[in-house]
């Protein structure tokens, strides 16, 4: 038997992380980095493509390529596709639907427009991709597509419709993927993130001038079994074992990683 270590390695393996220029995307692109793979993300400006990379080369990940791509854009999502299996010489083994906005606003005086640009972003874009790479993973007969869901992909929260509307929709894309394209060996499973310590989430953690926690970071600590924000790195183990052939027979599957949240109904008040 092969050492069973092995089937965690993502050795030769090409992946595209949508949105993998920083926080949470890019976590993911260097776990597999460092699991072996070549690295494809996109960004929609060139600005933050050139940082990202900047950012990779500091992290010693050298087979990475960008490309600037809007993942709504189904021509643009083709062109991307063709030009990462032409440089890389092999087509995509492993997509993960990074990509994602979140717009927090209540829902009586929110936009018809913002509500399609949420759902657009973070569920339309994540059926463009997966139709793009599906037909080369059949011709293979291995593939991987992992859907970055939310704990509002089961849960809803005031000022934040669109965006639960579309991580449960997302919910419900995975496991059609799996349910339609299983029988070719493909996987398409789900991670659901809790509270992720990242730049962007940083003013809901700062101590107040008394000291005391933000408000936010005491809810959330408090709904919180670990008592604790979660990070990036706590992601990348569940993204290689999903992304890797240890994980072919899970399939359809939402992996929640949250620190317990949704299996917690919360501390009782003092």
């Amino acid at each position: 038997m092969a050492d069973f270590t092995e089937k965690f390695s993502l050795k030769g393996k090409l992946a595209w992380v949508t949105g993998a220029s920083y926080g949470i995307g890019y976590a993911i692109a260097l776990g597999y980095a460092k699991a072996g793979a070549k690295i494809v993300f996109n960004c929609r400006h060139q600005d933050g493509l050139e940082k990202a990379l900047e950012n990779y080369k500091k992290d010693g990940v050298t087979d990475v390529k960008g490309y600037i791509c809007d993942v709504t854009k189904e021509d643009e999502v083709i062109d991307l596709v063709k030009k990462a299996e032409a440089e890389f010489g092999q087509s995509v083994d492993i997509l993960v639907n990074n990509a994602g906005i979140i717009k927090r606003i209540p829902m009586t005086e929110m936009s018809a427009e913002d509500f399609r640009q949420v759902i657009d972003i973070d569920l339309t874009s994540a059926y463009i991709t997966s139709k793009a790479v599906i037909p080369a993973m059949i011709k293979k007969g291995h593939g991987k597509i992992i859907n970055i869901c939310s704990m509002m992909s089961e849960l809803g929260r005031e000022t934040v419709s669109a965006y639960a509307a579309a991580k449960g929709g997302l919910k419900m894309l995975t496991k059609n993927i799996c349910s339609e394209y299983g029988k070719y060996n493909i996987q398409c499973n789900g991670i659901g993130p809790g509270y992720i310590a990242t730049p962007q989430t940083a003013p809901l953690r700062e101590r107040q001038a008394d000291g005391s926690r933000h408000p936010f970071d005491s809810f959330i600590i408090a709904k919180t079994p670990a008592e604790r924000w979660g990070t990036p790195e706590d992601l990348m183990g569940p993204a290689v074992f999903l992304a890797s052939d240890a994980s072919d027979f899970v399939n359809g599957h939402i992996l929640y990683v949250d620190g317990g949240i949704l299996a917690y109904i919360g501390r009782q008040p003092s």
